[in-house]
């Protein structure tokens, strides 16, 4: 789960880090309290969506200007101004994609004297099963593109669970970004403070970019960008209530009431698969075939047939699907449980597009005879690779 910058650095001074003082608004009138409050002299007012890359993004509408989603203020009328014309508008950044996201709510935040710029980021390596620290004196960069082009300039280390974060990796961090003396010491406090946060909440990502030093020689966060373990929400209320579903795709938020692993993509073959890695599987073959996959969905190994039935009707509510492939390979999971579930849907919603089933392993013959005696218009596959050539022949005819 995302959350904002503002609730993201909410999140953070909860454990002392270091943020700029700011204010969430949602109208021009509260921007204009919100930058009498802060009081100037320099404003920074950001759009607030759940994407990276908002300095260099581009509005698609004209009237918004062409300053992007972060922009600095120099007057309270200055603010007012950038906030009516960011409120309401459509942002699009390398993140968004083309279609880009409704700037909704605006950040107004006390402009910083910044000195140097440095790149701060926590994330759960799965290599090592540990939490790892990236670090680079590249700030304000897409850590990507620093990777690609000057890689000796990133530093990376692992913290060790059974001790946390000890006094040398705070010395690491201050040695590869080149403090010394009290900002030395204020990157040891800011390391274990942001380890803290990241163990006691259970984030998936934490990136600050940048990481600034201020011309009075103090270490501040001027970005942060959080994601949370969705398995482990049910462990923070707190967390869960700052979720912002206008940020989120529809299909999305209706797949996590039925507890379905349900991504969108852009493609036109709907996908709906038992298990990870055969979901990536039959994603890829498609490909392979040239077309697109709709949406990655996982309907799990223990899937009921009401489940089934919710992640068709997911599928089949996308307007760019052109045809649906049914890939399972049934231990827990029954054949013939999906062979209910899919029939149940069909008659519910209806099917307008070619649908192509692979059936495999437990009650398979059950699920197939269940399907041939439907009356339903279902393109029978042998293997993923026949299902996948069947489906992608199906939609390129029609």
């Amino acid at each position: 789960m995302n959350i904002h910058e503002y609730q993201a650095k909410a999140v953070l001074k909860e454990f002392g880090v270091p943020v700029s003082a700011g204010k969430a608004v949602f109208s021009v009138e509260e921007a204009e309290a919100a930058a009498k409050e802060l009081g100037g002299p320099l404003w920074v007012v950001k759009a607030q969506i759940h994407a990276g890359g908002r300095g260099k993004g581009k509005f698609k509408e004209p009237e918004a200007g062409d300053k992007g989603g972060v922009r600095l203020a120099r007057s309270v009328e200055e603010v007012k101004t950038f906030v009516g014309q960011m409120l309401g508008k459509t942002l699009v950044t390398v993140q968004t994609g083309p279609a880009g996201k409704q700037v909704n709510r605006i950040y107004i935040e006390d402009g910083s004297d910044i000195e140097r710029e440095f790149y701060l980021s926590a994330l759960v390596d799965r290599a090592t099963s540990r939490v790892a620290f990236v670090v680079s004196t590249e700030g304000g960069m897409d850590i990507e593109e620093v990777a690609h082009k000057s890689p000796e300039k990133i530093l990376t280390f692992a913290v060790d669970p059974a001790t946390g974060v000890m006094p040398h990796h705070g010395r690491t961090v201050a040695k590869a970004l080149g403090l010394t003396g009290d900002l030395a010491k204020q990157a040891e406090s800011l390391v274990t403070k942001l380890y803290a946060a990241f163990v006691a909440k259970d984030m998936a990502m934490l990136e600050i970019n940048p990481l600034i030093v201020t011309k009075d020689g103090q270490l501040r966060c001027l970005d942060a960008k959080v994601s949370f373990d969705s398995n482990a929400l049910y462990r923070h209320p707190d967390i869960v209530a700052l979720r912002d579903v206008t940020e989120e795709d529809e299909k999305e938020i209706e797949a996590s009431k039925h507890d379905l692993a349900y991504i969108a993509l852009d493609g036109t073959i709907g996908c709906m698969v038992n298990g990870a890695g055969l979901a990536m599987a039959t994603m890829d073959i498609i490909k392979l075939y040239g077309a697109e996959p709709a949406n990655f969905l996982d309907v799990g190994g223990g899937a009921s047939r009401e489940k089934v039935t919710a992640a068709f009707k997911i599928i089949t509510a996308d307007p760019n699907v052109k045809g649906i492939l049914v890939n399972i390979f049934g231990g827990i999971m029954k054949c013939d449980v999906i062979a209910e579930g899919v029939i149940a849907a069909v008659k519910e919603v209806g099917l307008k597009v070619p649908l192509v089933v692979r059936l495999e392993g437990t009650n398979v013959e059950l699920g197939k005879k269940i399907l041939n005696e439907s009356g339903l218009n279902v393109i029978s596959a042998d293997d993923l690779d026949d299902a996948a050539q069947k489906i992608v022949k199906a939609v390129k005819g029609a």
